[in-house]
């Protein structure tokens, strides 16, 4: 009897259906997010990349481009592409170090910290509280294969590791052993 495509070894010998239907996951999630961060631009006028940002610099304090990028988890160019429409709109100041004039910090005007203060969840509330009500070893097995995902993604795609894809691991890990709980 031969094989259905669907149960055909795939290239790492495993079946393709088990290949599609992590394919079908991420198709389905991307469009949540979707829908999500358009609901987002809609309550409050940010994007989920703009408020991610905020966040890193509410997280972070004022700091560099460089750290945001990392924070953030977004690449540099994008993080002053960001920049550059939040402070636009008087959302975020941008000023130079009075120790090298080469460095640029970010902090947030009152503008900003009224926006982040009053921001909802970007994964939406209905998400978080059904992702809190889980058990946390079930949040902390959400996470790890998601976080593996996404290294794995990055490593696929031939761009080498995802930008403090190592970090974010460790963090993530370090965010459920201390606390028990997962942050955002």
């Amino acid at each position: 009897m031969r094989p259905s495509v669907e149960n055909a070894p795939g290239p790492a010998g495993f079946p393709q259906d088990e290949l599609r239907a992590v394919e079908k996951a991420l198709r389905r999630i991307l469009r949540a997010n979707d829908l999500q961060s358009r609901a987002l631009t809609k309550s409050i006028g940010l994007t989920a990349p703009q408020l991610a940002v905020l966040r890193a610099i509410v997280s972070l304090g004022e700091v560099t481009t460089t750290a945001l990028s990392a924070e953030a988890d977004l690449s540099p160019a994008t993080v002053i592409t960001i920049l550059d429409k939040l402070e636009e709109r008087s959302i975020i100041q941008r000023y130079r170090s009075t120790h090298d004039r080469r460095i640029v910090h970010t902090r947030l005007t009152d503008k900003g910290r009224m926006l982040v203060a009053n921001a909802p969840e970007p994964l939406g509330e209905s998400f978080a509280t059904r992702f809190a009500a889980l058990a946390t070893q079930q949040r902390q097995e959400i996470m790890h294969a998601l976080v593996l995902l996404a290294d794995m993604m990055y490593a696929e795609k031939g761009i080498g590791a995802a930008p403090e894809a190592s970090g974010t691991t460790v963090r993530a890990q370090k965010d459920v052993e201390i606390s028990g709980k997962i942050e955002a």
